[in-house]
């Protein structure tokens, strides 16, 4: 079949992308869901800073390469020896597909899958096929989902399925954000109620991770982000303390502080912000030539951690089904993230608002 999806052909285009045009919106052709995979049409996916890292060029990945990989969608067709899932029914799309055989996936850890990963680095699904071609070229899967598109296929371990009454906009946050955000405070550590956290950059993942820790009962919660639209959303999402990083620092250190910037400058700075005893979570996606220095006997005489959190620590058929409970309860207020909905041929627009911080979750609707 023919499908539109928006294509990166180059990295590191200058700025602004609305003009240099680094993604193509073109017609691809799309094979058939193979063995264990799942056509869906892509009714949301959400704009991430991890989009936008591949086209800058500080996440390495193929080109071309269809991009997006935070989405949600109906099941049009399934491929053959896929259970569990049938045409109709609404799914989340999450971007690490586990194989569910590995050590990583059997001992509780499928963000970590080994096939996943390897997949996800070369561009492919987790079968090792790609599935889309244009003018005969075959493209690149971006995380397995390529969301920026009318339709994908995917494997099934890709697809979590939801109710059909999750708004679009807000189904879509819940494979990235979500997971990302409130996984590193409740997965990767655990914040406990009178914790006092802090959060380092309010974008869609920040913000999801003030969200938990708020619904954690942390206190104090500090969120810091140099955009003020930004830190007043933080409040409201439930931060008891917002700054600017210029700011001097208005409380005590605090227990865990999660950076979810990718720069090591802001890593650093959240180290700083730790007391004695306490726990960094290191969750922004830095470019892979940069390194972090840190005073290393603290990590011994102050019994300090320093960890990494990617998807969250989450195990996305498990978590998935339960953020969608907190947000359908009201506990989790993941409409706040939608800044604006856009089509698909505006996608280089949305990449140039992320970029100046101006947007924290533009949702693309093919």
């Amino acid at each position: 079949m023919k499908t539109r999806a928006a294509v990166l052909t180059r990295v590191g285009a200058d700025r602004p992308y609305g003009a240099s045009r680094p993604l193509t919106v073109a017609e691809l052709d799309l094979d058939p869901p193979g063995q264990g995979e799942l056509l869906v049409r892509v009714a949301a996916a959400g704009v991430c800073h991890s989009d936008l890292s591949v086209v800058d060029g500080n996440r390495i990945r193929p080109v071309p390469m269809a991009l997006g990989h935070e989405a949600a969608g109906t099941v049009v067709e399934v491929g053959p020896a896929v259970a569990g899932i049938r045409p109709g029914q609404h799914v989340v799309l999450v971007f690490v597909p586990s194989c569910g055989t590995c050590v990583h996936c059997g001992s509780g850890a499928p963000a970590l899958c080994t096939r996943g990963a390897a997949a996800n680095g070369a561009g492919t699904l987790l079968s090792g096929a790609r599935r889309l071609r244009w003018d005969g070229a075959q493209v690149h899967h971006h995380l397995g989902v390529s969301a920026f598109s009318e339709h994908v296929v995917v494997d099934r371990a890709s697809a979590v399925v939801i109710d059909d009454d999750v708004p679009w906009p807000v189904a879509a946050l819940f494979g990235c954000a979500l997971l990302t955000g409130v996984g590193a405070v409740q997965r990767t550590v655990t914040v406990r109620p009178g914790d006092a956290v802090a959060v380092f950059g309010l974008g869609g993942v920040g913000l999801s991770a003030v969200m938990g820790a708020a619904l954690a009962g942390a206190y104090p919660l500090v969120g810091v982000d140099p955009v003020p639209a930004k830190r007043e959303l933080a409040r409201q999402l439930g931060a008891t303390h917002v700054l600017d990083p210029a700011d001097e620092w208005p409380v005590a250190p605090v227990d865990y502080a999660i950076e979810a910037v990718g720069s090591p400058a802001v890593l650093a700075a959240a180290y700083a912000a730790t007391a004695r005893g306490g726990t960094t979570v290191a969750v922004g996606l830095p470019h892979p030539s940069a390194e972090l220095r840190l005073p290393a006997l603290s990590l011994v005489a102050e019994a300090r951690r320093l960890v990494g959190s990617y998807l969250g620590s989450a195990a996305p058929h498990r978590d998935v089904p339960r953020l969608v409970a907190l947000w359908r309860a009201g506990r989790l207020p993941v409409q706040a993230l939608h800044t604006a909905t856009l089509p698909l041929d505006a996608v280089n627009e949305a990449m140039d608002a992320l970029a100046d911080g101006t947007a924290v979750r533009q949702v693309i609707q093919p």
